[in-house]
């Protein structure tokens, strides 16, 4: 009867590990999920400048005049 309390204690501390574990795996699925979001949003803004880009490199070989800056 001596190793009850080591095994209480043992599972105790099991139990808590569990909890600490579960908590630390929820955060990083978050993170993860974040990162995703932000990732996406990157890859749209860069396909949206590698477009313009190419227009304007279009526009250059071409030899359509450009247009004026905004502030004119």
């Amino acid at each position: 009867m001596s190793d009850m309390p080591s095994e209480t204690h043992r599972l105790a501390r099991l139990e808590i590990r569990i909890t600490e574990q579960e908590a630390v795996i929820e955060d990083l699925n978050a993170a993860i999920t974040e990162q995703w979001t932000v990732i996406d949003r990157l890859k749209r803004q860069l396909a949206r400048l590698q477009e313009q880009v190419e227009d304007s490199a279009f526009r250059t070989a071409s030899g359509a005049p450009e247009p004026p800056p905004p502030h004119y």
